[in-house]
């Protein structure tokens, strides 16, 4: 929506709701970015890459879940 409305990236997009995002509210020592220690929630996304990912507002691009580094 933000790429589409708002006229971000799609790299503007992500970073806005992950690093930037824990940054706002003061975890980003714990959340944000994918590295040794931080909580692992994540969504794996069958495209091809993450400039894709606007081209699929109101579809399920979904391929796994991971919450707490454990695949749901």
């Amino acid at each position: 929506m933000a790429c589409l409305k708002m006229g971000l990236t799609p790299h503007e997009a992500l970073a806005a709701v992950t690093i930037n995002a824990a940054w706002a509210i003061g975890q980003q020592q714990h959340c944000g970015s994918l590295e040794p220690g931080k909580r692992a929630d994540l969504l794996v996304l069958d495209v091809r890459n993450y400039e894709e990912i606007p081209h699929w507002l109101g579809e399920k691009p979904v391929r796994s879940v991971v919450l707490s580094g454990q695949l749901q």
